[in-house]
């Protein structure tokens, strides 16, 4: 039997009915704390950018408040000291960059400064996504040059440290060229002006001290779609040729004297008017045009040169992306700017490197300033202006890297070694070969063959935006496009001449066979005469009109080829300028 009790199970203790339901239910109050946090995180979070975003646009500077505390966190920490100014007194070319202050019309879109400046470096602060599409962070592209000009800089700073020095060396007989160059609304214009103004001052200052008799004479012409004119003589068509000395000869310009700075910057202000400008996707008032001027001085009784100022406002320059509606008047002038834009830059790195060929016969521009680049006394600055946008960041940048590009760098002591290497083979009884030479010379093999054709070749060799062949062969069809262009209107002239003039003897004729001459035989012989020669004038013209019309059809066909290859980021491939990434999470636009 048994025992009393015996089929009893016993029963649970207390502690484990309760133990997981307390445990979970503590995880849910900590989830639900944490969640609560979070959200007062967010919210304290979004009430802080609200109050940052109106105390931007009290201080003038809307627009994405993210990527401007990004920006200022970047100058406040990592931005390196600024360095003084020093005078460019000995340098044959000097690169200075201006940043202009960001305009009233940026700010309006709610744009906003993204370019810092630290003399001597230059930051664009690329403002990207990444690729989540909420992340924001900084891709940061430095550049160095010689000089760089903050917008709390004026034209004043940037004469005294570059370009005053040029005035002294040209009054003792040198070749002096400054150029303003950058994208269009960047200010070019504007410093190049200024400029004008303190080099008319300093150089009669300067002139009326010495006691040599000295005249200045001022030409001022633009070169607009591959022809030059004159802005100072109701705009004529002026011809540019090489002489059998190689001597380039600009015909037919008109060269003023003037006896005082006031006379100087009047004529300099005549030629500014009378330069051709256009509306373009970037600005309603576009220079189109490279202007020249040019101040030279000569011995008051000889009338021998002594020294020549250049002062070119280069036109200004476009993304594709700000081409792409341009008509074919548009897109002509952009791609004849950036034939001559390419090859100015690779006659000033070869004057830069004293190279024994300078392409200056890639274009017209550069053929005009062919004493600039082939005097051994002479010497450039080059004045690169840019937007501080953040939406023109990808040309600030492409303009910098046409900057950068201009004066070479040697970069680890390559050319030492290289020489060192030329010598050592030298010791040893070995003959270098002619490449090799120049390589520890570091000078380029000049080119063989036409020097016309070698010239426009070199310009699309090193291009890595974009297909060399295509582009070579657009710049090619555009040039030939101006000549034909030329050819044809000259052609046209004449045919509307010569037809008047038969116009007149058949009327001449038509009076004589109705008069007191009744000779119907000499009437018919010339009558088939003269409709033969205006058949004649008609096929010729016609035939040169459809080569035209052919040409025309070509260029359009490049320009769909060029506008259809794949963007190439901006600074890729950049050597002199480092990239660093700044990730900073962050809400979406």
């Amino acid at each position: 039997m048994k025992p009393a009790g015996a089929n009893k199970v016993p029963s649970k203790s207390p502690m484990n009915n309760d133990g997981p339901k307390k445990s979970c239910l503590s995880e849910i109050q900590r989830m639900q704390r944490e969640r609560d946090e979070r959200r007062r995180n967010m919210e304290l979070a979004k009430q802080e950018r609200l109050a940052e975003e109106a105390r931007n646009r009290e201080m003038g500077t809307p627009g994405d408040v993210d990527f401007q505390r990004m920006i200022r966190n970047y100058r406040e920490k990592e931005a390196p000291p600024e360095q003084q100014h020093q005078p460019s007194e000995d340098m044959k070319i000097c690169i200075c960059v201006r940043k202009r202050p960001i305009s009233q019309k940026e700010i309006k879109r709610k744009d906003y400064d993204s370019v810092t400046c630290a003399n001597p470096l230059v930051v664009v602060h690329d403002c990207k996504l990444k690729v989540d599409g909420i992340s924001k962070y900084l891709d940061n592209t430095p550049f160095e040059f010689d000089h760089t000009f903050s917008e709390f800089d004026n034209t004043d700073d940037i004469y005294l440290c570059s370009v005053q020095p040029l005035v002294d060396f040209v009054t003792s007989g040198g070749r002096a060229t400054v150029f303003a160059y950058g994208q269009t609304g960047s200010g070019k214009t504007f410093t190049m002006q200024g400029v004008q103004k303190f080099v008319a001052e300093d150089l009669f200052a300067l002139i009326d001290a010495m006691d040599s008799p000295i005249q200045v004479y001022v030409s001022y012409f633009e070169i607009y779609g591959g022809r030059c004119q004159d802005l100072l003589n109701n705009r004529n068509r002026l011809n540019v040729r090489e002489d059998g000395s190689g001597e380039v000869v600009v015909s037919d310009m008109l060269e003023v004297v003037a006896d005082s700075a006031a006379t100087l910057q009047s004529i300099i202000d005549t030629g500014n008017r009378n330069r051709t400008t256009h509306a373009t996707e970037s600005n309603d008032e576009s220079s189109r045009s490279h202007a020249i001027c040019q101040i030279a001085l000569k011995h008051g009784s000889t009338d021998q040169l002594l020294g020549r100022f250049s002062l070119i406002d280069l036109a200004g320059s476009e993304r594709g992306a700000d081409t792409k509606s341009h008509n074919r008047q548009r897109r002509m002038e952009g791609a004849e700017i950036n034939k001559s834009l390419l090859a100015l830059k690779e006659c000033i790195r070869a004057l830069d490197s004293n190279s024994t060929h300078v392409p200056y016969r890639a274009s017209k521009l550069t053929l005009v300033l062919k004493d600039s680049f082939t005097n051994r006394k002479s010497r450039t600055v080059m004045i690169a202006t840019v937007s501080p946008a953040a939406s023109s960041a990808d040309h600030t940048i492409n303009t910098l890297r046409y900057a950068d590009r201009i004066k070479e760098r040697v970069v680890g002591g390559q050319q030492a070694k290289n020489a060192a290497a030329a010598a050592a083979a030298a010791a040893a009884g070995i003959n270098a070969s002619p490449s090799v030479q120049a390589l520890a010379n570091n000078i380029p093999q000049p080119p063989r063959g036409n020097e016309d054709d070698d010239d426009e070749a070199m310009l699309f060799a090193g291009d890595e935006d974009e297909d060399p062949s295509t582009v070579s062969a657009f710049h090619k069809t555009v040039s030939d496009l101006f000549e034909e262009e030329e050819d044809l209107l000259n052609l046209h002239m004449s045919v509307i001449q010569e037809n008047a003039e038969l116009l007149t003897e058949e009327g001449r004729l038509l009076q004589s066979i109705q008069g007191e001459n009744n000779d119907i035989d000499t009437y018919a012989t010339r009558l088939d005469q003269i409709l033969t020669r205006k058949q004649q004038l008609i096929d010729v013209l016609q035939q040169k009109l459809d080569h035209f019309r052919r040409s025309l059809q070509k260029e359009e066909t490049y320009s769909k080829q060029i506008a259809s290859q794949p963007a190439v980021k901006p600074g890729a491939g950049q050597a002199a300028a480092g990239r660093g990434k700044v990730p900073v999470p962050g809400k979406g636009r």
